[in-house]
């Protein structure tokens, strides 16, 4: 099955089956993952139908050891040495979009000072 063939609730549920499974093979009730997580039970059976808030997912996933898979599911970001150099020790807090009538990055268009 490829995941990015998946509608955005059908990729959801994928996470709360897969949440559930974690569950299930640490052998850990719902209601004891909802008092580790600091949640309701009905928070839990949301979140292993795929349909809970990120704040409370992230809390599962502390609760059932797991809050270290997110480097494996979105690994942070690295900034580039050009962007680096452009940046002068700032740190990049926004992106400036692409510019009107231009398919390119603006960063390709413009060699200058950040748009910031």
């Amino acid at each position: 099955m490829q995941l990015s063939d998946l509608s955005p609730a059908a990729l959801a549920e994928e996470l709360g089956q897969r949440l559930k499974q974690a569950r299930l093979n640490a052998n850990i009730t719902q209601a004891e993952l909802a008092k580790r997580a600091g949640v309701s039970r009905k928070i839990v059976l949301s979140a292993e139908k795929g349909q809970v808030q990120l704040e409370n997912f992230a809390a599962l996933l502390l609760a059932l050891g797991l809050a270290e898979q997110l480097n494996n599911f979105i690994p942070k970001p690295q900034i580039s040495p050009i962007q680096l150099q452009k940046l002068q020790g700032k740190k990049r807090e926004r992106a400036s979009g692409s510019r009107a009538g231009s398919n390119q990055p603006s960063d390709a268009i413009d060699e200058g000072e950040p748009s910031w």
